[in-house]
């Protein structure tokens, strides 16, 4: 048994109590031994020290950590005098942390999902890489999108590598990475496609596609069953993932991994929605499945999908229902203790 040294950030709003979810879930797991160590960051740090995260955490996460799992940050009051969100940390980590790979799976909690395919969106160029750096005046503003070959060789091996341990497109069970960009009208957007397609013929038994971003945005809805594996931009992955959400039941069921070469963190997909802070009402979904995207990089396979199972379980069997605002029936505790229940019941060796 290997003991495994994790940072926690609670992060804001609704972050404490879904990642005491997911701890919970994690501590009920046989064969893991847990060191969980909380380190503070987000829009309440902000609010008290004028950083959302300080350098020294940022360096723990570097250092002393074997992964980072991440609540939801951010306030909605809590802002830069441009108007831009103060608390969030993603800049940082992306950056401090290399973390280039931002994985987001969308797939249905049922039986056979007809969707179930992997957004890879690259994690630290592209529009975002304007953050805090756009220019201008009271007239008018600028923000520069920018693509390097380096990133989008090193997302796009990603996303191909992914491809190779997965089953393939719900439709068809070919393994293929889709390449979704708008290159008809700008030119780093063609420079990204080009890039794919070199490092594309590397992997000549993945199928190589190509979706412009408008066309992959209606094809998400209307035929999800044909994608396996997407990669993209930062800002298109950030709008297109989240419509994928949309069709699998909600931000709320959700989880991303942001992964580099040396270092990760993983967390859920939606925001820290402060106005269910304290009620009992978020769903832990999303971030107890960060909490297995976070084994299977730590290579505990087995763990990762007990986890899955016994979330998917606990939909299947009723266990587990959604209001219709996403808020599960019994409580966000309850929602976890039924995932531990399902633990349970599906492997006998779990205490």
């Amino acid at each position: 048994m290997t003991r495994r040294r994790i940072a926690v950030i609670p992060g804001d709003g609704i972050g404490p109590e879904i990642v005491q979810a997911a701890v919970q879930v994690l501590r009920a797991l046989p064969g893991t031994d847990w060191e969980f160590h909380p380190e503070e960051a987000g829009a309440v740090h902000f609010r008290r020290t004028g950083a959302a995260m300080s350098p020294a955490t940022l360096e723990r996460l570097r250092t002393e950590y074997d992964a980072v799992l991440k609540g939801p940050v951010g306030l909605p009051e809590v802002r830069h005098p441009d108007g831009t969100e103060a608390g969030v940390v993603s800049g940082i980590l992306r950056t401090g942390l290399n973390a280039y790979a931002n994985v987001r799976p969308v797939t249905e909690l049922t039986a056979e999902p007809r969707i179930d395919y992997v957004i890879v969106r690259e994690n630290t160029e592209g529009l975002y890489a304007s953050r805090g750096l756009g220019v201008g005046n009271d007239r008018v503003r600028v923000d520069q999108l920018l693509v390097t070959r380096e990133g989008v060789e090193r997302v796009v091996h990603y996303a191909f590598r992914l491809a190779r341990t997965r089953c393939g497109a719900p439709a068809d069970g070919v393994r293929r990475v889709t390449c979704v960009d708008k290159s008809n009208v700008l030119r780093s957007y063609a420079f990204f496609r080009s890039v794919f397609d070199e490092v594309a013929r590397q992997y000549p038994d993945i199928e190589a596609d190509h979706r412009y971003a408008d066309a992959a945005g209606h094809d998400l809805v209307a035929a999800p069953e044909q994608f396996d594996v997407l990669v993209m931009e930062n800002f298109i992955g950030d709008i297109l993932s989240d419509v994928g959400a949309a069709t699998v039941g909600g931000l709320g069921l959700c989880a991303a991994a942001n992964i580099g070469d040396r270092h990760a963190y993983f967390e859920p997909m939606h925001g820290s929605a402060p106005t269910l802070a304290g009620t009992d009402r978020a769903n832990p979904t999303g971030q107890i499945l960060a909490a297995a995207m976070m084994l299977d990089h730590l290579g505990d396979h087995e763990a990762a999908g007990a986890i899955r199972r016994a979330v998917r379980h606990a939909y299947l069997t009723g266990a587990v229902q959604l209001r219709g605002a996403g808020s599960p029936a019994g409580g966000t505790r309850a929602a976890a203790a039924a995932v531990v229940a399902a633990l349970r019941e599906l492997d006998h060796r779990v205490t």
